[in-house]
């Protein structure tokens, strides 16, 4: 199973990277590779383009309904209406109750950007797995303002097909125990962690600090933590000195086009 970061800025796109979006994929016993994308936030749609053909995905996993994680959502759906080769099939989109609407409230009402029939939506429900050929994902509801839900996606390991392995994306999220659980036990956990310790204090059930990621990696047992969804205000060193202080396994910060092998 692989991980490639095609967006990682958080709440908007930065000057360096389209806002979240992730690409697992992983081969079957087959050959056959399979291709789940964890949200698709403005501007992921370009980069996304580098790593694989959009009209080949076999599905859109998406965390929570803000611009940040599913704006690109319709301009998905333009890609693969309008191709020469023509409509793709519906695509299979995985996502929090009012995906429908939400979506189709992007679009707009000019029938040129409707893209309704290119995919295939589903809600999430907790404690519900769901199967896209070799992986699993499994949903955890998270705590921020909206619906939102973290995702474990389980999967055979890149060099020894016969083990399974797991990533954890815990979304946009504040500590909670849905948060300890995501990160149960994980081989990578890619936690948010969009404010910082001392300066958004007040602000809570909302993001992650550095901290609190480290902490839900230290509590979880996750083996390494991967530091996403910064905003460009941010210092990524304060974040990444943040859950150093908690947290003693491998710690990165996922940058636009870095590739994790499971």
């Amino acid at each position: 199973m692989r991980l490639t970061v095609v967006g990682c800025a958080g709440s908007f796109p930065s000057a360096e990277s389209a806002a979240s979006s992730y690409l697992v994929e992983a081969d079957d016993a087959a050959g056959r590779t399979w291709r789940v994308v964890l949200d698709l936030g403005n501007g992921a749609l370009g980069p996304l383009q580098r790593y694989c053909d959009p009209a080949e995905l076999d599905a859109v996993a998406v965390s929570h309904l803000h611009a940040d994680h599913a704006a690109d959502l319709v301009v998905l759906g333009v890609y693969r209406r309008y191709r020469p080769t023509g409509p793709c099939p519906p695509v299979r989109v995985l996502g929090p109750e009012g995906t429908t609407e939400r979506v189709a409230q992007m679009a707009g009402s000019d029938p040129a950007t409707d893209t309704s029939a290119q995919f295939a939506v589903g809600e999430w429900h907790e404690g519900v797995p769901v199967d896209i050929g070799p992986l699993r994902l499994e949903p955890v509801a998270m705590l921020h303002p909206v619906p939102a839900f973290g995702v474990r996606v389980t999967g055979p390991a890149e060099h020894e097909p016969g083990r399974r392995v797991t990533l954890a994306y815990t979304g946009d999220t504040d500590a909670c125990a849905g948060l300890d659980a995501l990160a149960t036990g994980v081989d990578l956990l890619l936690a948010e962690a969009g404010f910082i310790e001392g300066r958004d204090d007040a602000a809570r059930g909302i993001h992650l600090t550095g901290r609190r990621a480290g902490e839900a990696a230290t509590t979880g047992g996750a083996a390494r933590l991967v530091l996403t969804h910064l905003v460009p205000w941010n210092d990524p060193a304060v974040s990444m000195a943040e859950a150093r202080e908690v947290y003693a396994g491998p710690i990165e910060l996922a940058v636009p086009g870095a590739v994790y092998r499971l």
